[in-house]
């Protein structure tokens, strides 16, 4: 069979299992956040925490639980992190310093996952496992829960009520990922992946070499890192370390495992504002979009120039040897558009114009399909973006859902969309002036500005990938990569409730002969059309000194 056949076989494969499994979890997702009964352990969590799940909240006690929680997380990171030395299982690793602690707190709160460090040879058992791993849990269903209250927004006529933060929370991670996360660390210990507690290994290798193999709980942590969208690997090789995915099975159901919540989540939002085909009509958006990255990678992979690339089939250094040039660009497209720092192959090594494509995943916000729950509100406000551009066109007043599009929504909408884009060109420009900036490079020219835009990108959006041509565990970088994925993350989210609110107290408008449909293929052209223009204009002259420069160069 040849490569390109065998690549798309792959991609039709995974369409065909996300297809299936759309409409049943999306329901069920749905269900949950609708249901009025809690579970047991439901209950006795809220008891715990002190918490009334059936108390409505409007959009400031939303809020305030989701930055509360999250503020006591990131110091709960922090300081395990800081005395990992001195709990159980440390295998003799010293405590993470003040910067890189930070950093990572940061990293795995905001749901972005990237690390400065090695994991094998950094982080204790209890590091990885209470710390870690419980925040992959946690931030994808925080996430989650932010995109429920918009909906809610959107399904809720006169109240200011948005649901309750703290049920909604629970019951996502009680609900939906833990029993998922169990069905994947099955699927992949059973496919080869490792879950233990031992001790470092210390091996002899060919060479007379000593290196240290490190154990661990690694099938856990690789189901709700990729389930949850959040990519943290237990190794610095994150998913090409064969302890993590051992072969071509468990790489593409990590690849469905990323795809899964948010391309599902759509449906469970057509439900619950009473229309499945505006799920249909969000999904179409993300998935055209995602559609296109795997193609251009893969063919830009593939038709790379030059002499060795041509002779070995495609452009492999840095790639996944084990699988190929087509599953390397899927998982790579599939990484950078859903909110996931998990790769398979070394980004820093892609083509120029790959290199681009994948910026620009990111850069569109990572809505195609997004991250759990921060996918589909960064969708949603897409679209009110999308209803009001159509009413501008026409001279009539947006809707959306029978929602009027006013001047308090589109500001906030318009606020929503600035503050990544903001963080991103800041904080590039900054690392580009300074001395800590450019002396952790060790690149120079167009290649060397895209590893720095990318990295920025990668924390603003809460991406985690990283190009790694540079050495960011600095404190300059720990520091302002903090500082990135902390606001790209929490900012955002303050003007998502406030417009979720704004929406929910309005009088429903019913629809006209002149209303907007917004679930046909005309209003899915509009809504990437939009998506595509906004992120070009915003960010083009960047792409333009990096990979564009570099790609044209070859």
């Amino acid at each position: 069979m040849s490569p390109v056949l065998a690549d798309v076989l792959q991609v039709t494969a995974l369409i065909a299992a996300l297809a299936l499994v759309h409409r049943p979890l999306g329901d069920y997702m749905a269900a949950v956040f609708q249901s009025k009964k809690h579970l047991c352990v439901e209950r006795w969590i809220y008891r715990s925490v002190g918490a009334d799940p059936d108390t409505e909240m409007r959009w400031p006690a939303y809020l305030r639980g989701v930055l509360v929680f999250c503020a006591v997380s990131v110091l709960f990171l922090y300081l395990l992190m800081r005395v990992q030395d001195k709990l159980p299982l440390s295998l003799g690793f010293r405590p993470i310093s003040p910067d890189q602690a930070f950093n990572t707190a940061a990293s795995f709160v905001s749901n972005t996952n990237w690390q400065s460090y090695s994991g094998e040879v950094a982080m204790s058992h209890v590091t990885q496992t209470m710390g870690l791993a419980t925040q992959n849990f946690v931030s994808a269903a925080v996430g989650i829960a932010v995109a429920v209250a918009l909906v809610r927004g959107f399904a809720r006529s006169r109240t200011g009520d948005l649901g309750n933060f703290w049920s909604d929370l629970v019951r996502c991670i009680i609900r939906i990922l833990i029993p998922g996360s169990i069905v994947a660390a099955v699927l992949l210990i059973a496919a080869g992946a490792i879950q233990n507690f031992g001790d470092i290994h210390h091996l002899t290798t060919l060479t007379g070499q000593q290196q240290a193999i490190s154990p661990g709980a690694v099938a856990s942590q690789e189901a709700i890192k990729d389930l949850g969208t959040n990519g943290g690997g237990f190794f610095n090789a994150n998913s090409a370390h064969p302890f993590e995915n051992p072969n071509g099975f468990t790489n593409l159901l990590e690849i469905f495992l990323l795809l899964v919540i948010p391309f599902s989540l759509p449906r469970a939002f057509g439900k619950m504002v009473g229309s499945v085909k505006q799920g249909y009509a969000i999904v179409a958006a993300m998935g055209a979009i995602w559609f296109v990255g795997v193609v251009a990678v893969t063919w830009l992979e593939y038709a790379h120039p030059g002499t060795a690339s041509q002779l070995a089939g495609g452009a492999m250094e840095g790639k996944e040897q084990r699988f190929g040039e087509g599953p390397s660009s899927l998982f790579s497209v599939s990484t950078t558009m859903t909110s996931t720092g998990s790769v398979n192959s070394f980004h820093d090594s892609f083509s120029g114009l790959s290199g681009g494509v994948l910026l620009m995943g990111m850069m569109l916000g990572e809505i195609a399909p997004g991250g759990t729950g921060s996918g589909l509100y960064g969708m949603l406000i897409m679209a009110i973006i999308a209803v009001f551009i159509a009413g501008l066109m026409v001279g009539r007043t947006p809707e959306y859902l029978g929602k009027k599009i006013g001047t308090r929504e589109i500001k906030l909408a318009a606020c929503y969309i600035l503050v990544p884009p903001a963080l991103v060109l800041i904080g590039t420009a900054v690392a580009m002036a300074l001395p800590d900036g450019k002396d952790a490079m060790t690149n120079i020219g167009a290649h060397g500005f895209s590893e720095a835009l990318y990295a920025y990108t990668s924390a603003s959006n809460n991406n985690g990938s990283a190009f790694a041509g540079f050495g960011a565990n600095t404190e300059f970088f720990n520091t302002t990569l903090g500082l990135c994925m902390t606001l790209g993350r929490f900012l955002p989210m303050v003007f998502v409730l406030a417009l979720a609110a704004s929406l929910a107290e309005q009088n429903p408008v019913p629809a006209t002969a002149g209303t907007l449909r917004t679930e046909n293929p005309l209003f899915v052209g509009l809504l990437v059309g939009a998506m595509v223009i906004i992120t070009g204009l915003t960010f083009f002259p960047v792409l333009a000194l990096g990979p564009l420069a570099e790609g044209l160069a070859v």
